[in-house]
């Protein structure tokens, strides 16, 4: 009997970007507004997750989105950057690597194998793609995924600057080589 689970590649359209700006506002909320200020929330949700700024995202060449479906539903998503920069050292030549820049499941599918599912076909993206590393952030307080992805091989090579609103906050920036 196969799976229900579905993970797919996004389409690149308004209906897809309308989806992608529901799931994203909620599954980010559901995970970090208990940590932060409510006007911070507000504006990083504003900013970042309207239909216009997701559509844009889908229609980036450099950008994919994968959908996690159960039963037709979507329950989680990644977006993958093709060319990311993440943790370069300046001047230094850049190697081919992919960034899991997101990568979020509702709230009733967390520790159901959804979002481990998810990672491994980014993890196959980033190898059909010739990447040779995957690099993702993480805030340095989530330590529940900053666990998830250690466990799938992640290491911590660095640290940057993530904005939420008005709060500077500290992300860990991890890198696994494929």
């Amino acid at each position: 009997m196969s799976s229900p689970l579905r993970i797919t590649v996004a389409k690149r359209t308004a209906a897809t970007a309308a989806q992608l700006a529901e799931i994203g506002r909620r599954t980010f909320h559901d995970t970090f507004a208990a940590q932060n200020r409510p006007e911070d929330m507000e504006a990083y949700l504003a900013a970042t997750f309207s239909p216009e700024i997701q559509l844009a995202e889908l229609q980036d060449p450099n950008v994919v989105f994968l959908l996690a479906q159960m039963v037709q539903e979507v329950v989680g998503y990644a977006k993958l950057d093709l060319q990311s920069t993440l943790g370069l050292e300046p001047g230094k030549t850049p190697e081919l690597r992919l960034e899991v820049a997101r990568l979020y499941v509702e709230e009733d599918w967390i520790g159901t194998g959804l979002g481990a599912a998810l990672m491994r076909r980014a993890i196959e993206e980033a190898r059909q793609q010739g990447s040779r590393a995957v690099v993702l952030g993480v805030w340095e307080k989530n330590q529940h995924a900053l666990a998830f992805y250690q466990r799938f091989g992640f290491k911590i090579i660095g640290e940057h600057t993530f904005m939420l609103g008005e709060d500077k906050q500290n992300d860990l920036i991890l890198r696994k080589g494929l």
